[in-house]
């Protein structure tokens, strides 16, 4: 019998380099560092921060970051029994600028394909897959084949059980068009439970782009509750109970990437807790708030006490 998770997410995985020089163009930078990255394996970095027992589904490169990957999820807590290796192809690395407060240009390596999206149906666990308290999969792996099947065979199998989350992720740069996104993203929308993106992800998964007519748009499609991201104007959530607008945590933003990632964490961990929404809403921006003051993503993902700290106690 598989032992049931808190949290299982199922996506991308990398090696972030970051520039030590910020508000300068990779041509003049001298000197990076070197990081876990990928948006699912974030998420459950974050949630692991929280005492949260979580793992990822994906796959490295058969070379030094693979290696360098499994040592870190390790040192994060992160159960690595589901990170398969390719043979024959490079784990991805991803190159970022630094502009703060809100330009933060990404350069993905990830030819001729990312391991993570070389993930087939037939190496899924899926009684991990129905025991996880939380399922948690990312639009991305949508975006090729195999890991598209493979990902729609997850939720399949899963069927909606406890916490099923699509993170509406959405990167133009993997996708021939929006339409062909908009058309994948809707077969997924009807196996989860919860969706969580912003303005232009949810214009991708709904053809909507009005905070509340995209969370009706996403509502309609089954899912319980939908986490709209406003950007300065904050966070809009909508469940069977009503809607929740939380406005941002301040903060002099360092290193925008990886907020989203920390927000995941937190919303996992805030739902586990059993929390109210407007709850959720507000340790999850406030955890996002916390990593964009940092310099790393993986790295930089808070404790709870932190959180509370940013929060100046009020929860």
């Amino acid at each position: 019998m598989t032992t049931g998770f808190d949290l299982v997410t199922m996506g991308r995985i990398g090696v972030d380099v970051y520039p030590e020089q910020i508000g300068v163009g990779l041509e003049d930078v001298t000197s990076f560092g070197k990081y876990l990255g990928g948006s699912a394996t974030n998420v459950a970095v974050a949630a692991a921060r929280y005492g949260r027992a979580s793992a990822v589904i994906t796959k490295t490169g058969d070379d030094p970051f693979g290696r360098f990957l499994h040592r870190a999820l390790a040192g994060y807590g992160v159960d690595d029994r589901f990170v398969g290796t390719s043979p024959q192809l490079p784990t991805p690395v991803t190159f970022c600028e630094i502009f703060p407060p809100d330009d933060f240009p990404l350069y993905f390596y990830r030819f001729p394909k990312a391991p993570d999206l070389d993930i087939s149906a037939g190496e899924l666990d899926f009684d991990a897959i129905r025991a996880a308290k939380v399922f948690w999969v990312t639009v991305t792996g949508l975006s090729q084949e195999p890991s598209r099947s493979a990902t729609l065979a997850a939720l399949e199998a899963r069927g909606r059980r406890g916490i099923t989350v699509l993170d509406l992720d959405y990167r133009p740069m993997f996708w021939d068009s929006r339409e062909q996104a908009r058309e994948w993203v809707g077969k997924a929308l009807e196996h989860v439970t919860v969706a969580v993106g912003n303005l232009d992800e949810c214009d991708t998964a709904v053809a909507v782009r009005e905070p509340r007519e995209a969370a009706k748009a996403l509502r309609d499609k089954g899912v319980s509750l939908a986490v709209v991201k406003q950007g300065p104007k904050g966070v809009l959530a909508v469940d069977d109970t009503g809607e929740v607008e939380v406005p941002p945590v301040p903060v002099e933003v360092v290193n925008g990437l990886g907020a989203g990632d920390a927000f995941g964490g937190a919303l996992v961990h805030g739902l586990l807790s059993g929390w109210d929404t407007a709850r959720v809403m507000r340790f999850a921006n406030a955890a996002g708030s916390h990593v964009a003051g940092q310099l790393s993503c993986s790295d930089a993902m808070p404790t709870e006490d932190q959180v509370l700290r940013k929060l100046g106690g009020n929860e």
